[in-house]
Parts: C-alpha cells; sequence; structure tokens
C-alpha cells in the first residue's frame, strides 16, 4: 500500500510515517513537494506502484468512502476473467446494497455519466467512483505514463486512453463494473461551480479524442 501525501501542510505527513512504520515493508509513502492535485498525485502513486513489478495495481480514496472489504470482489473479477484489465466500483442503488449519497449527487451523477458515456462511446454507469483496480500489463501501464490533462474527469481521461491503446471495438468486454455493498458520502468535497465548468470542458475535450480515434482511414 503507497500512501500520497500531495504536498500536505497539516498533521498528515506524521501520521502518515506513523502509519508506515507499523506496516514494514507492506506500507510506504510517497511525498510531493508541493500540491499537484488528485489526478498527478493518483497518477505518481500508480508509477511507483508499477516499479514493484505487481500482477495488479489501483488506487483508492482515502477517506475510504469504498471501504477496503471491497477489494476481493474486484480481484475476483481479474482472477476469474482474464481477459479483463479494468475493474470500477460502481455506486448502485439497490436493495440489499447500502450506499448513502445525497439526491443532489446521486442525480448530478447520473447526468455527468450519461455524458461520460456519450463521450467514451461505451456503456459505462459510474466513471468517477473512486475504487478501482487494473491488471499490470502493458497498456495500463501506457496509459498512466503520461500526466492527465484534467483534474476533476482524469478517470474518464484515463479510459479513453485506455480505450484509444486497446482499439475501441473490444474495450467494452475488457473493463468491468462492479456494484458496491457499501459507499458513504464523506463531507468535505471541493467540487465548486468552477471545477464543474471545467470538469464539463474537459469532457468535451476528451469526446473530440475519443471521436478522432474512431475515425477509420478509407482506402483510395
Amino acid at each position: 500500500m503507497i500512501f500520497v501525501d500531495d504536498g500536505s501542510r497539516d498533521g498528515t505527513p506524521a501520521i502518515l510515517a506513523e502509519i508506515a512504520s507499523g506496516g514494514g515493508t507492506r506500507v510506504s509513502v510517497l511525498t510531493l513537494p508541493g500540491n499537484v492535485g488528485k489526478a498527478r498525485a493518483v497518477q505518481r502513486g500508480v508509477l511507483a506502484a508499477l516499479e514493484e513489478q505487481p500482477e495488479f495495481v489501483g488506487y483508492w480514496d482515502a477517506d475510504l468512502s469504498t471501504p477496503l472489504s471491497e477489494l476481493q470482489a474486484f480481484i475476483d473479477v481479474l482472477d476469474a476473467h482474464p481477459s479483463v484489465d479494468i475493474v470500477m466500483g460502481a455506486r448502485v442503488k439497490m436493495l440489499g446494497r447500502r450506499i448513502e449519497r445525497s439526491g443532489f449527487r446521486h442525480y448530478a451523477g447520473r447526468l455527468f455519466a450519461t455524458a461520460a458515456s456519450l463521450a467514451l462511446r461505451i456503456a459505462v454507469y459510474d466513471t468517477q467512483c473512486g475504487a478501482k483496480i487494473f491488471r499490470a500489463n502493458q497498456e495500463v501501464r501506457q496509459a498512466f505514463v503520461l500526466p492527465f490533462r484534467s483534474q476533476w474527469v482524469m478517470d474518464v481521461e484515463l479510459l479513453a486512453r485506455y480505450i484509444a491503446l486497446v482499439r475501441p471495438a473490444g474495450a467494452s468486454s475488457r473493463i468491468c463494473e462492479v456494484p458496491l455493498q457499501t459507499w458513504t458520502d464523506v463531507p468535505g468535497s471541493k467540487i465548486r461551480m468552477g471545477s464543474a465548468v471545467r470538469a464539463l470542458w474537459d469532457l468535451a475535450c476528451i469526446a473530440r479524442q475519443v471521436a478522432r480515434s474512431h475515425v477509420v482511414p478509407r482506402p483510395d
């Protein structure tokens, strides 16, 4: 487990150091010299994890909105389906599942998910859930090599990169969404109106990139 400290100026470094000291070689801390934002922090963390040559790699929100108890279900999918490279959590309100999310965030999320599906040209339910696990193969490694241009919709940009690498026609069968048993909306979101507008602009840019990747040259 790698904790990424994105230039914290509070007591976070000391807390992470204490956690790492109790975890032996299984826990480490990647300290970034300044605040670079979630997208860059996730990319740096995943690249650091890939240096350990794992079978699987992923990222998880530090606030544990998605509890770590969900992790095994993700690994089970990758073990059972060798053709699947990406497993993503999906916050689906269903009987028998505990998805605690405000009504506003739920419906705003559904609108964004529809836009993301149209941009990516695949039927994805929840791109923004912060729990994702990947098979550490060449395509996944390449998708993380470059910094993300988008700050708030880096998950969509990541999927767009992966789809372009594996060719659009086969992408849907290599990505799997797992409905979560539990997800809790932890207070403290930093998304503001200006960020929402920027996210929509970034999504439009991603849609144009995906559209170009779907163009098939016609022979003369």
